[in-house]
C-alpha cells in the first residue's frame, strides 16, 4: 500500500510514522509546513522543499524580521501555494490513502484538492483540541463539518471525539482510538522507574495559554505549604511570563523549567509521586499517558469526560472537573498526599494497564491493522484540469 502522510514535523508525528518503518508499506510524507528534510524520518520519502519561490537558500529570515509586510507580499506573490504543491505530490505518488494529522494543520489546507479527487481514500487523525475546542467557534465549525463530510476514515485519541465527529457529519468508517503518537517504549523506562516510597516530586505541566491552565494548579500548591514540605514542586514546559512571575513572587523554591528534551521529561515523571496536567480543552493527553507509564499518580483535567475514559476518579488517578477552580485542585492534591495506599494501588494498576494497552508493540500492531483495513486504489488518479 502507498500511504501519503500529511503533517507538520513534531514529536507525535515522528513517533506515529516510526510505526511504519518496518512495515511493507510504501510511505511518503508531505511536510505541510515545509520545514525541511528530517533525518529522524529517513525511513520514508519526504516531500519537502516545495514552498520557497524566492531566496531559496538564504535571506528569507532577515527580510521577514526586518520588513515583515514586504516579506508577506513577496511570499503571497512568489511562494508556491500548498494546494498546488500537494496536488502535484498526490498525482506523482498516486497513494492508496492520504493520512492527515490534525484538522486545521493538515486537512483544511488540502481540502479543495481532496474534494476534487474523491476517489482517493482520506484518513484523518484527530489530535487534542481539534474537534472539542473548535466546534464552539462558528468559523472553525464550518471547516470541521466540510472536512468531516469528505473524510473516508477516522482515528481519534479518545472516544469523545468519535461522537463529536458523528455529530458534525462524519459518515465514513471509524478505525479506532489510539494515542496521537502511537505506543510508548516501556522497556526503555523500566529501569528508571522509582518505587512510590522513593518519589518526592510533584510534577506540573506548565502550559498557560489558550488551553493550558497551569496557574490554578500553582495557586493550589502554594496553599498547602505544611502538607507539601517534604516534596519538591517541579514545573516543566513553562513559557508564559505569568508562570515565572508567580514562582518569583509566591514560592521561589518551586523549580521551573522551560521546554525540556523528551528524555528529561520522562526522567522527571519516573521520579514523581504526582503528575498534574490541567487544561480547558484536550483529547487524551500524551503527557498524561506517559506519566502513567512512568508510575506517577495522575491528577488531570477532564474536558468532555475524555480523561475519564482511562482514569477512574479516586482509584487510578483524580479528575479535575473545573480547570479554573484552584480550590478543587487543592482538595485533590491534599487527598492524594494523605492517601498513599491509593497511590500505591494506582501505581500497580497503571503499570499493568500500560503494558496491556499502551506499549509500542501493542499499538504498532493496532495501527498497522488500521491501515490494512483500507482498500487499495485500483488504477491511477485521473488528472483534474
Amino acid at each position: 500500500m502507498k500511504i501519503l502522510l500529511v503533517s507538520m514535523n513534531n514529536l507525535h508525528f515522528t513517533r506515529w510514522s516510526d510505526q511504519l518503518r518496518e512495515s511493507d508499506h510504501e510511505v511518503f510524507w508531505f511536510d505541510i509546513k515545509d520545514q525541511g528534510y528530517s533525518p529522524s524520518m529517513s525511513g520514508m520519502t519526504q516531500v519537502v522543499g516545495w514552498k520557497k519561490g524566492f531566496l531559496k537558500k538564504r535571506g528569507r529570515s532577515f527580510i521577514k524580521k526586518r520588513v515583515p509586510k514586504f516579506f508577506s507580499f513577496l511570499s503571497s506573490q512568489l511562494d508556491v501555494p500548498v494546494e498546488k504543491a500537494f496536488e502535484k505530490a498526490l498525482l506523482d505518488i498516486q497513494p492508496d490513502v492520504v493520512h492527515s494529522f490534525a484538522l486545521y494543520i493538515s486537512c483544511t489546507p488540502i481540502y479543495e484538492v481532496m474534494n476534487r479527487y474523491k476517489e482517493v481514500n482520506w484518513l484523518y487523525s484527530s489530535w487534542g483540541s481539534d474537534l472539542y475546542y473548535f466546534q464552539h467557534h462558528t468559523a472553525y465549525l464550518k471547516d470541521i463539518q466540510k472536512v468531516l463530510l469528505r473524510m473516508d476514515y477516522l482515528i481519534t485519541d479518545c472516544h469523545r471525539d468519535r461522537q463529536i465527529a458523528l455529530e458534525h457529519g462524519f459518515k465514513g468508517k471509524f478505525l479506532g482510538v489510539i494515542p496521537g503518537g502511537g505506543g510508548f517504549e516501556l522497556d526503555s523506562i523500566q529501569n528508571k522507574i522509582q518505587a512510590v516510597s522513593e518519589r518526592k516530586i510533584i510534577l506540573v505541566k506548565g502550559n498557560q495559554n489558550r488551553s493550558g491552565r497551569a496557574l490554578p494548579v500553582l495557586k493550589a500548591l502554594v496553599a498547602l505549604p505544611g502538607l507539601l514540605c517534604d516534596y519538591e514542586i517541579v514545573i516543566f514546559g513553562a513559557q508564559h511570563p505569568e508562570i515565572f512571575e508567580f514562582q518569583k513572587e509566591k514560592n521561589p523554591t518551586i523549580r521551573v523549567h522551560g521546554l525540556l528534551d523528551h528524555s528529561q521529561i520522562l526522567e522527571l515523571m519516573c521520579a514523581s509521586l504526582i503528575y498534574i496536567g490541567n487544561s480547558n480543552s484536550d483529547g487524551m493527553p500524551n503527557t498524561l499517558l506517559e506519566a502513567m507509564c512512568c508510575g506517577a499518580f495522575p491528577i488531570q483535567s477532564n474536558p468532555g469526560n475524555a480523561t475519564a475514559e482511562i482514569v477512574t476518579h479516586a482509584s487510578n488517578g483524580l479528575l479535575i472537573e473545573d480547570c479554573e477552580n484552584s480550590e478543587e485542585i487543592q482538595q485533590h492534591i491534599s487527598f492524594a498526599i494523605q492517601n498513599i495506599a491509593m497511590i500505591q494501588n494506582a501505581f500497580a494498576y497503571n503499570q499493568a494497564y500500560a503494558q496491556e494497552h499502551l506499549s509500542r508493540e501493542v499499538l504498532t500492531k493496532k495501527a498497522l491493522k488500521m491501515y490494512q483495513s483500507i482498500p487499495t486504489t485500483e488504477g491511477s488518479i485521473p488528472f483534474e484540469s
